[in-house]
């Protein structure tokens, strides 16, 4: 794979987490979900990439919820030995003045057609390190900021020297997924100054840094962008004044934003969705910020009813996701036939995991992503009485909860807490369960297994989102609120439905009491009667989910944007 990489000109991608496996404990949610999703991709389309993370002998976290709901966690330790192979090679970084050995885990992804994207995880679990520095790469999201920027710096730094180490010499492209590995470009400036014969970087060093870098941005949350003070920075990274005397290192001179840093070390900024692009135009001024939208790997996240349905009606849709759009082909009995088999088989994992039995006949509501009070999570309940009075008056509901909140994220778990409220108050009328330790496995068997997938963010906090791409390869619909992906998405009553209509009002409050009636209006008026009494109008919906939406968001479809916008047009 190295020769092949080294013929030709190849991406290194770069992220903090990467979701590549149910067993490999290295990835927290959708960031590090895409991550592994896009390296899927890479693989099947031949495209030369090798990819960078830092290994988490600890995991993020196992989620524990007690009877109220409330979050505990636990460390989430996986056998590294028995599913990586270990690299022979050995490079070192200076942490706050401490030297800190690092080695690298190889796991190779092969694509479809044999194709292998080989992904990195750095680890400084070594024996010439100290006991504190060999868990620096222990914890996904653990510790304070000095923790985060020392993990930062192996990242990013750690991760370019490995590269070079292992003999990858022809990387054209660095792809930061997200500022979290943006020191990788202060080690890309010191080569260039090395090259030059000098000690020190200067503002030339950073015109060819910048023709190297991609950085793709997440979020428009101000907790998901890294800030650190002048101090702490220098603390970690030493004494820079060269590096930190460049006109676009610090942010406002005394803070070092890894988010800034990207923006101005890239050649090719871009945001996750068309509206994303747009705010994060308007957030990030003065930077030219494109968009690629966001998708999913349709190979992982396809579940065995519809793979084995696709496969028999659309031979090639692994290979061309576009082919999908076939889809509408299908006939009708055999799409629902599918989708039963899924639901039916979540139905008997929640048996065994709650207890509780599940009605397969009974319209099921997912909502699965990261406890976070932005995502709204408890929106089906703002109005109890009237959830109630359309389960009980106009057609059966069921709901299926899961996800985990940071652990330093005492609202996001105050939100699992409330949703455990709305479950008991309603436990004569309506059967909810949360599923504990949201992870890829549980993640693929819900997205799969309910009727409608419900997402309730607050405009225009959701950058992309990436499970409800999950649900329509599957042929569930959304009900959705207009943001993300789901602007470019909804054709409504086509491919889903939308929940309000995007406008701003004047307060949270209002957006929120309005978000709720249009959900419940949707519920109540459309999707229930079609649901039970025109099962037709509702598989017509399931179909084109599929075939328009499924055949689009995919990231077949945006590696190959990138390919064409990012990584070969320089």
């Amino acid at each position: 794979m190295q020769d092949m990489f080294n013929d030709r000109n190849g991406v290194a991608y770069f992220s903090m987490e990467i979701g590549i496996d149910e067993k490999i404990h290295t990835y927290s949610g959708g960031l590090g979900i895409l991550a592994g999703d896009t390296i899927r991709s890479a693989a099947d389309l031949k495209v030369p990439m090798i990819a960078v993370t830092l290994l988490y002998r600890m995991g993020h976290f196992f989620q524990k919820l007690g009877k109220d709901g409330w979050q505990y966690e636990e460390s989430d330790p996986w056998p590294v030995e028995e599913l990586m192979q270990e690299m022979p090679a050995r490079i070192h970084v200076v942490v706050h003045g401490r030297t800190v050995h690092l080695r690298a885990w190889k796991y190779e992804v092969k694509g479809i057609g044999g194709f292998v994207v080989p992904v990195y995880f750095l680890d400084a679990d070594l024996p010439e390190n100290s006991e504190w520095d060999r868990e620096l790469t222990h914890h996904l999201y653990g510790g304070d900021n000095y923790y985060r920027l020392c993990q930062e710096l192996i990242l990013g730094v750690g991760g370019a020297r490995m590269l070079n180490e292992l003999g990858y010499k022809n990387i054209s492209s660095y792809h930061m997924n997200e500022g979290h590995s943006a020191l990788l470009t202060l080690e890309l400036l010191d080569e260039e100054a090395k090259k030059a014969g000098r000690d020190h970087v200067l503002e030339e060093d950073c015109k060819e840094v910048n023709k190297k870098c991609v950085f793709t941005t997440h979020t428009i949350v101000p907790a998901a962008h890294d800030i650190f003070t002048r101090d702490m920075a220098e603390m970690v990274l030493g004494k820079r004044d060269d590096f930190f005397g460049l006109s676009g290192v610090l942010y406002d001179e005394n803070t070092l934003d890894m988010t800034y840093l990207a923006l101005y070390m890239s050649r090719y900024i871009n945001g996750v969705a068309k509206s994303h692009g747009k705010i994060s135009r308007e957030l990030f001024t003065g930077y030219s910020i494109s968009s690629i939208t966001n998708g999913v790997h349709a190979g992982t996240w396809v579940s065995d009813p519809f793979r084995k349905l696709f496969d028999q009606y659309i031979p090639m849709w692994q290979k061309d996701n576009f082919s999908l759009r076939y889809a509408l082909s299908i006939p009708k009995e055999e799409i629902w036939g599918a989708h039963m088999k899924a639901k039916r088989k979540l139905m008997d994992h929640v048996s065994s995991k709650t207890g509780l039995y599940m009605d397969e006949n009974v319209l099921t509501i997912g909502f699965a992503r990261r406890a976070a009070n932005y995502k709204r999570a408890d929106l089906l309940f703002h109005d109890i009485e009237r959830l109630r009075n359309i389960s009980n008056n106009v057609g059966k509901i069921q709901v299926i909860f899961s996800g985990k909140a940071h652990p330093a994220d005492h609202g996001g778990k105050e939100l699992i807490k409330r949703i455990f409220h709305a479950k008991h108050a309603l436990a004569n009328d309506i059967k909810i369960v949360y599923l504990e330790n949201y992870n890829m496995g549980l993640g693929a068997l819900i997205t799969s297994g309910v009727d409608i997938w419900l997402n309730t963010p607050e405009p225009p906090k959701e950058a992309s989102g990436t499970s409800g791409m999950k649900a329509t390869l599957n042929g569930v619909p959304n009900l959705s609120v207009l943001d993300g992906w789901w602007i470019e998405g909804n054709i409504e009553g086509v491919t889903g439905w939308a929940i309000g209509n995007g406008a701003s009002t004047v307060t949270e409050e209002n957006k929120r009491s309005q978000d709720a009636v249009s959900m419940y209006d949707k519920l109540e008026n459309i999707i229930l009667p079609m649901y039970y009494h025109d099962r037709n109008s509702f598989i017509d919906v399931m179909r084109n989910s599929i075939a328009i939406n499924g055949s689009f968001f995919n990231t077949h479809r945006m590696i190959q944007e990138y390919v064409l916008n990012a990584y070969c047009c320089y």
